[in-house]
């Protein structure tokens, strides 16, 4: 079998990348609170460890590496290609890069940058004029912007699932559910029954998409 060069310790590509999908969130997101700062912090986490495993050290290919090269004797662990795991788990053929889950993975982080924006469009305009954000994605969720972190982290999984990224996920979707929690709490003590009017009509994460649902 022909190895082709290793396509880890490329240190510099790890910071370049973390720094641009971290900038670039930032630029959306806007962070100003304790909160926020949390909220970002654990995306940016994220990144970081994503981008060590693609580029830097690949921990989950070494800790799979036995039983990669006894499933799948052909495969080249150290080349880029293989460290698009779902790809090689589902046996599919050719570049990973145009596989199903990869293309999917496209289109859910441009929704979650873009609902991010969005949302944050929305939400500094209601800060300045001291009112309740409810319009834009806030009329569908009472959260866009962490339903946006969640679809940019699920995106990044679908492309190059990690087992400290995989461990982190779950733990980040706990988080993001209770600041949420917290920020309702200083929603009401603000707005009082004008947010709980809100809160009756408009889910907290998943939205409702019939007008009867919503009406209900």
């Amino acid at each position: 079998m022909n190895h082709e060069p290793s396509a880890y310790g490329l240190w510099g590509v790890v910071a370049l990348n973390s720094a641009i999908f971290i900038l670039f969130a930032h630029s959306f997101f806007k962070p100003a609170t304790a909160r926020d700062w949390r909220s970002f912090g654990a995306y940016s986490a994220f990144i970081v460890a994503l981008f060590v495993e693609m580029y830097g050290f690949p921990l989950t290919i070494y800790l799979l590496s036995g039983w990669l090269q006894t499933r799948f004797p052909q495969l080249d662990i150290l080349s880029h290609d293989a460290g698009h795991l779902w790809s090689t788990l589902l046996g599919e053929k050719g570049d990973p890069h145009f596989g199903v889950l990869h293309i999917a993975s496209y289109v859910l982080l441009g929704l979650g940058f873009y609902l991010l924006s969005t949302a944050w469009n929305v939400l500094y305009h209601a800060q300045r004029r001291h009112t309740l954000a409810t319009a834009g994605p806030y009329a569908r969720i009472r959260h866009p912007q962490y339903v946006a972190f969640v679809l940019i982290l699920l995106g990044f999984l679908l492309q190059w699932p990690t087992v400290l990224t995989l461990l982190m996920f779950p733990v980040l979707l706990l988080m993001y559910g209770r600041l949420a929690v917290t920020e309702e709490a200083e929603m009401h003590a603000q707005f009082g029954a004008e947010f709980e009017r809100y809160a009756q009509k408009t889910p907290r994460f998943i939205p409702r998409w019939s007008q009867d649902a919503a009406a209900s």
